[in-house]
């Protein structure tokens, strides 16, 4: 059934890196081996998989509820922490502890991932020069192009698996923007050449960290200024949420951040904010899960003969395999693939499926698909029957059963 030549060497890296492993992450990157602030618990020490549970909780003394609760207030008494809840917030701050000490840095939370971003565009300087991925999620590019159109920045657009093409932009640009995997492509960039050529530049380096997650990759910890979340989506969990986040090293230019936050409205909804805290309490469990069945997928797909490509950095004939090995604890839930002929027959097997959805966005409990040059936003040189897979958390083989059937049947 499968092509033997992409799958043994394949199963065996895999197998090295052994998926999400907490433990491996802390040594990795020496998450947890430090004290982290947090109202209810002593988080030094931690693995990543315990932070996740154990930060944003309410003060612990006899009484007090073990989960944050939703504070619906728009206002507070005078004289306390909190006065206007356009400022901030407990629920948002207890979503924004366990972000932080994942991310190892001050963490601002946002309506959305697009609010995140925007504020982060806004920290730049009139007339701005940015490096921008030349493939990358398709409303950043918008934002810029809109940006660029009414002369607030200059956009210069390389790929992201260049290091040398990064190097030459970052010269004097304001500001590098990072996406690592990117999307739909799954392009890996070098995060280390990266950051070393924009900070010489005099540069700040943001990174999209959304397909990785904090349990795949941690830029901050390899040098970047701001990471940014769509929390929709993995730390969510459960598509039912819109929110982002940014996260910052230097805790001045996170408050420059959640000032940015506040005047321009771009706050969380509570129950937003109490739902994607609820998601992130079982990230590294689903994380586990589904980067465990997507490696198996993509390396079934990388087997069959109606697939001319699987893009996904798990496999070792990808040709970020290495760069991606060397930043990543695991490679994701996320997979591309260019199955052979148009993309009316790419259609034809996203719509075909049962138990996958067929649905935009990603990093749900539940496996979706779809064929992204069906939308008009997306870059036109993205294969027109290119489908980007979000691997869910359901038994493997019913998730394999059901695709090999829309494929057969897709001819």
């Amino acid at each position: 059934m499968f092509r033997a030549a992409a799958t043994e060497n394949d199963r065996h890296a895999l197998a090295s890196v052994g998926g999400v492993h907490a433990q491996t992450l802390a040594v990795t990157y020496g998450l947890g081996m430090t004290p982290a602030a947090d109202s209810g618990h002593n988080l030094s020490g931690l693995h990543p998989a315990s932070i996740a549970i154990a930060a944003g909780r309410p003060t612990a003394v006899p009484g007090a509820p073990l989960n944050t609760p939703i504070t619906a207030a728009s206002s507070f008494r005078a004289g306390g922490e909190h006065a206007y809840a356009r400022e901030g917030q407990p629920t948002w701050e207890a979503f924004e502890a366990v972000i932080g000490a994942l991310e190892g840095g001050t963490a601002v939370s946002f309506a959305s991932g697009m609010g995140a971003i925007a504020a982060c565009f806004d920290l730049l300087p009139s007339g701005a020069a940015v490096v921008a991925p030349s493939h990358g999620y398709s409303g950043t590019l918008l934002r810029l192009k809109q940006l660029q159109s009414r002369g607030a920045l200059t956009v210069r657009s390389v790929p992201m698996n260049d290091a040398s093409a990064i190097a030459a932009a970052a010269t004097g640009a304001s500001a590098v923007w990072l996406e690592s995997p990117t999307n739909p492509l799954l392009e890996i960039c070098d995060l280390r050449a990266a950051v070393a050529a924009a900070h010489s530049a005099g540069a700040l380096v943001f990174c999209d960290n959304t397909f990785a997650t904090p349990f795949g990759q941690l830029p901050l910890q390899l040098g970047v200024d701001v990471v940014v979340h769509s929390a929709t989506k993995s730390i969510g969990g459960h598509s039912d949420l819109l929110l982002g986040v940014a996260v910052a090293t230097d805790p001045d230019l996170a408050e420059r951040i959640r000032q940015t936050r506040a005047l321009m409205g771009a706050t969380p909804g509570v129950l937003e904010a109490f739902l994607a805290l609820r998601g992130v309490r079982t990230l590294a469990l689903r994380m586990a899960k589904a980067q465990a069945n997507a490696q198996e997928l993509a390396l079934r797909l990388a087997g069959h003969g109606d697939i001319e490509r699987v893009r996904y950095p798990g496999l070792i004939t990808d040709p970020g395999h290495s760069t991606a090995a060397s930043q990543m604890v695991g490679f994701g839930a996320i997979i591309a693939v260019d199955a052979f002929g148009d993309g009316e027959r790419a259609e034809r097997w996203c719509s075909g499926t049962s138990l996958w959805t067929h649905a935009t966005s990603l990093g749900g409990v539940e496996s979706t698909l779809e064929r992204r040059s069906r939308w008009a936003a997306e870059q036109p040189d993205v294969p027109a029957s290119l489908i980007r897979l979000s691997v869910g958390c359901e038994d493997v083989e019913d998730l394999w059963s059901d695709l090999l059937q829309s494929l057969t049947a897709s001819r």
